[in-house]
């Protein structure tokens, strides 16, 4: 009987469906909060600004004053506070930042008077009141949501949680993430391999990814080509959240690694995906942990992780950004993919240009591809060639996600 693959789309919203958010929390410091998801809302506990402050070095006044010739009757600095003093033809001469007084509600930038000398200044007959003046709260108020639940901490979100005085704040807790290699030929980077022997790369390459995108990953070594010993070697994966292995899932003879996930009780998702390259991909659940299991080619096993993996693991680490952001492109090089199965297709995008890497001709074994390309496209089933100067939605390795799906088909 001729195996039936999982649509694309499918099986991405399947795993989707079953990849549920984790709920364990921690209080971590805000130095240590980069790239942490947010667990709870966080609100605005001091005003932004928290007083009505000057924007610009000049001339605080009321506005019906405009087009006279006012006494500078006290210079305000930052840090100051003054209170409201000021008679009739009278202004403030203020620095940036400084507090303003209530009984103005207008800055005149030095460069905008008509004269400023022996501390009188000339105001123009065109003055927009409210000009240059930060009023209390405008950015923010109190009670306001500064950050939302499942936002993810940036350095500018940093920088407005020290303005509140914030320095610990409720995240979500990072994901134990195992992975896994496959296979008896294979030898880790510090021994020696002979010319039928190759390299574990793929768990140095997904520990890597995972670090890249905010997450953390133990290498948990190789699973010996034995049914019994795959058993054993699942079994102890069981008090991770996720696991990621690489080989071992295809129709060989050899592949024990799905058999011993199936023994230890995986509820399968799906396993298999109409999809070039890549469709050796098989996600399950095994009671509380999501098992992710790639092919062992490392071109495939990336290809699956930017468009599988890492989208699951989004939303299982609490984010509610969790789908690629799709950038536009001119396609500057016609290439061929084939009808039938979605293509993956990978390329370099910059400056809105994409051009194809090694006209799309390259082993699902290889691996410099990867270093040679910064993004992939994703063709529809159908499409057997995209032309020169035709627009294509592209994906970069190095993209930021959105809480909604978009179309990512050519």
């Amino acid at each position: 009987m001729i195996k039936q693959y999982l649509d694309f789309d499918i099986a991405l919203s399947k795993a989707l469906k079953y990849a549920n958010s984790t709920y364990f929390t921690e209080i971590v410091n805000i130095e240590d909060s980069l790239e942490r998801v947010i667990s709870s809302d966080i609100v605005c506990v001091k005003n932004l600004p928290s007083f009505n402050n000057s924007a610009m070095d000049g001339f605080a006044i009321k506005a019906n004053d405009a087009g006279k010739t006012l006494k500078v009757k006290k210079v305000i600095f930052a840090g100051d506070n003054v209170e409201a003093c000021l008679s009739k033809n009278e202004c403030y001469k203020i620095m940036t930042g400084a507090k303003v007084p209530s009984d103005v509600d207008t800055i005149i930038p030095i460069e905008d008077v008509i004269s400023f000398e022996n501390d009188e200044v000339t105001i123009n007959e065109k003055v927009k009141k409210g000009s240059c003046l930060r009023v209390k709260g405008e950015e923010k108020a109190v009670d306001e949501i500064l950050f939302k639940k499942g936002e993810e901490i940036t350095s500018s979100k940093i920088a407005v949680l020290a303005s509140q005085g914030i320095t610990k704040i409720k995240v979500y807790k990072k994901l134990s993430i195992a992975v896994v290699s496959t296979g008896n030929e294979l030898k880790e980077p510090w021994e020696f391999a002979n010319e039928d022997e190759i390299y574990n790369c793929n768990s140095y390459a997904l520990i890597s990814l995972l670090n890249e995108k905010g997450f953390d990953a133990t290498y948990t070594g190789v699973v010996p080509d034995s049914l019994e010993d795959s058993i054993i070697f699942v079994k102890n994966l069981a008090s991770y959240d996720v696991v990621i292995t690489t080989g071992g899932i295809s129709m060989g003879d050899a592949d024990f690694v799905g058999r011993a996930f199936l023994e230890n009780g995986l509820e399968t998702i799906f396993h298999g995906v109409n999809i070039k390259p890549g469709r050796p991909i098989m996600m399950g659940k095994m009671k509380n942990t999501f098992v992710m299991c790639l092919p062992g080619n490392p071109l495939t096993a990336m290809v699956n992780m930017h468009l599988f993996a890492i989208p699951v693991l989004n939303k299982i680490q609490g984010c509610k950004d969790i789908y690629h952001d799709i950038t536009l492109a001119v396609n500057k090089q016609k290439f061929n993919t084939k009808q039938g199965r979605v293509n993956v297709v990978l390329g370099s995008c910059d400056k809105g240009e994409f051009k194809v890497t090694r006209n799309n001709k390259y082993g699902s074994g290889m691996i410099t591809v990867l270093d040679e390309s910064n993004c992939i496209v994703v063709t529809n089933p159908e499409r057997f060639e995209t032309k020169e100067d035709e627009m294509v939605r592209v994906i970069k390795f190095n993209c930021s996600y959105l809480n909604e799906q978009t179309n990512i088909f050519n």
